[in-house]
């Protein structure tokens, strides 16, 4: 949501470990502007039918912005930012103790998550 500058990204390279020469060559991959839109896939249960669902979605959600914005939708550095941008929010999506969402809105989506992971007072349990 609030993007990266030049500097921050320079900044995280090095200390990444990445050396300040190095730094400057990859920085410019990975701006990002911020408010950009998106979108959370979420499900309660998991089936075929939804994964199929799921998939079909993605795929023409990335066919459709590529075409409208003119965008190569297979930018690796765009993934890579997704990588990252997940591997941050895992914990707090795994339900770990003291992890927490980034924006107000993600932390809507994590309650979501968690009403999902309760069991229901319906359902049989050994």
């Amino acid at each position: 949501m609030t993007g990266r500058t030049l500097g921050e990204a320079t900044a995280k390279l090095i200390k990444e470990g990445k050396n300040p020469a190095e730094a400057r060559q990859l920085a410019p991959h990975k701006v990002f502007p911020g408010n950009r839109p998106s979108i959370t896939m979420a499900y309660s249960t998991l089936d075929p039918s939804t994964l199929g669902t799921m998939l079909a979605l993605f795929e023409h959600r990335v066919f459709v912005e590529a075409a409208i914005w003119n965008t190569n939708p297979f930018d690796q550095w765009g993934v890579e930012l997704g990588k990252e941008l997940a591997v941050a929010l895992l914990p707090a999506v795994q339900g770990e103790p003291g992890a927490e969402a980034a924006t107000p809105a993600t932390s809507g989506l994590l309650a979501q998550l968690d009403q999902w992971r309760k069991p229901h007072p319906d359902s049989c349990s050994s």
